[in-house]
């Protein structure tokens, strides 16, 4: 299963985890959080690591998704870039709330983009691999972003 992502994209998605599981070892250590705040500053530790990067992420899934999009014909295509930009949108309208509003609206926008992908997959949009990819991917993103709403 893991085999079959080409291992460029595999290394980039794993590195690309690396800001929330950053965000959650500094909400829960505070060595780690003081190291990070003396190293890197207050926006790249704990919950705001993790917002930040966040909407990045998903604004770049809009991206993917659109890309996806470009593959389909029709009404598919209409349809399928209209849900390209749903995450974006997602991301500009809900956050803004608090930590815990926003972490909340990260995962629900995470969980949004999978059904999304999943969509586009069965529509045979995507390489072949893609889920494989993005179901543990986006597991191990919210399970980092649940740990700053559990602390």
């Amino acid at each position: 299963m893991i085999s079959s992502i080409p291992k460029v994209a595999l290394v980039l998605a794993l590195f690309g985890v690396i800001p929330f599981a950053w965000g959650a070892l500094t909400s829960i250590s505070a060595e780690a959080f003081n190291f990070g705040m003396d190293i890197f500053g207050a926006r790249f530790v704990g919950p705001f690591i993790q917002l930040s990067y966040g909407i990045i992420i998903l604004c770049f899934m809009s991206g993917v998704l659109w890309g996806f999009a470009t593959k389909m014909n029709g009404k598919s295509a209409g349809q399928g870039y209209i849900l390209s930009v749903i995450p974006a949108l997602w991301v500009f309208f809900s956050m803004g709330r608090g930590p815990v509003s926003d972490t909340i609206s990260l995962i629900v926008g995470f969980i949004a983009v999978l059904l999304i992908d999943r969509h586009f997959y069965l529509l045979k949009a995507t390489p072949n691999w893609w889920m494989n990819l993005r179901i543990p991917i986006t597991f191990l993103v919210i399970s980092l972003l649940g740990i700053g709403i559990i602390i």
